[in-house]
């Protein structure tokens, strides 16, 4: 059984909690939000601890493993004060706002046997999955180019700003958005080496982007696209596809099916012949034991509670692979003036840790602080 603690009750909170909660390897110990009226709330009907600061409820309720479900600009001062405390972590996407901040957290991770992921849904969508699989074993030939998009009906028209759409809090339509895609590039793909041609657009929003538009290079030639709007009312929902072209066909995916077309089929798995193949969600996908929103959610917290239980401290969407994803988000950003950027290597951020949380989310304890302090 993993002691778990849930940081933050907003909607993915919540849908976490009810999730996990659930899980049958899980006991939830603790949860913690700034709001008194959730907290009674949760409190009242479901008998868990409540806290309204992070440094308490880690101190006080034997804590093994937290879900980190907070505004974006929250996520590396609250890892950080979980990974010092010997703590495994899921964190919500983005990982970090600033990459400094994200490499520097997933050394510490790892260098305390620790496992982490963030919640790059998509990646436990059985249609994407299956595009992993056929790329992996070469099927598609060698891939040239690859369009990325996702829109969806966030902002539809001007109004007051929220976290979300804030620089310093949510990121806006490129970390709220683009993020999704673009993680799914570096899974497929691994590092890109430039950034180029990117616009990020408004159309309702005063303090960010709405749109993002801009193209990666990839060292063995692969170039991508990305095409992202959250002001489109024509989707219901968030809409994220991937369009991918090889040597040997192409392939077409979203979370509903799979469209694979390949001039050859010799090596090819058994399921897919020459010319179009198309496989659906509900064919690819299995059961889960507890459904909220979708079948990835209840997947991807069941995964990360598998691997602590075996102490594997890699894996998909840890955070040493989130970081390459906000890597490239930052560079987006950093491309906007028209320039391309690079990605080489990591940024610097061997003495970078993000500082430690204040107020309400978490007066961290005189013990906690003197542990810092000295290093331990």
């Amino acid at each position: 059984m993993v002691n778990v603690g849930i940081v933050g009750l907003g909607k993915m909170g919540l849908s976490h909690f009810s999730i996990i909660n659930a899980h049958a390897d899980v006991k939830v110990v603790g949860v913690c939000d700034p709001s008194g009226y959730i907290r009674d709330v949760l409190g009242k009907y479901t008998g868990v601890d409540t806290y309204a600061d992070l440094g308490r409820m880690l101190d006080s309720a034997h804590v093994e493993a937290a879900v980190i479900s907070t505004p974006s600009k929250f996520h590396a001062p609250m890892v950080r004060a979980c990974l010092e405390s010997g703590i495994h972590v899921f964190c919500e996407k983005p990982f970090c706002l600033d990459p400094a901040d994200s490499v520097a957290l997933a050394a510490l991770a790892n260098e305390r046997g620790l496992v982490t992921q963030v919640g790059y849904h998509n990646r436990h969508l059985a249609t994407f999955n299956e595009v992993k699989r056929i790329l992996d074993l070469g099927v598609l030939g060698t891939v040239t180019r690859v369009v990325a998009e996702a829109y969806g009906p966030v902002v539809l028209k001007s109004k007051g700003s929220t976290w979300r759409s804030k620089k310093d809090e949510g990121g806006g339509a490129l970390y709220d958005y683009a993020a999704h895609p673009v993680d799914l590039l570096t899974w497929y793909f691994g590092r890109p080496e430039s950034v180029s041609g990117t616009v990020l657009g408004r159309v309702f929003s005063a303090e960010t982007e709405d749109e993002v538009f801009t193209t990666l290079m990839w060292p063995s030639g692969v170039s991508g696209q990305v095409s992202v709007s959250w002001s489109d009312e024509s989707q219901r929902k968030m809409t994220t596809r991937i369009s991918i072209w090889g040597t040997n066909g192409k392939i077409f995916v979203d979370r509903q099916e799979t469209q694979v077309y390949l001039r050859d089929a010799t090596h090819a798995p058994e399921e897919y012949g020459k010319g179009w193949t198309v496989r659906y969600t509900t064919d690819l996908s299995g059961e889960v034991d507890f459904y909220v929103r979708g079948e990835e959610y209840s997947i991807q917290l069941d995964t990360w509670v598998k691997r602590i239980r075996r102490q594997a401290v890699s894996g998909s969407a840890d955070f040493a692979e989130a970081s390459i994803t906000d890597e490239v988000l930052s560079a987006i950003v950093n491309s906007a003036d028209g320039s391309e950027r690079r990605l080489d290597a990591h940024p610097d951020a061997t003495d970078k840790l993000p500082q430690r949380p204040t107020g309400f989310w978490g007066r961290s304890r005189q013990r906690r602080r003197l542990l810092s302090l000295s290093g331990e």
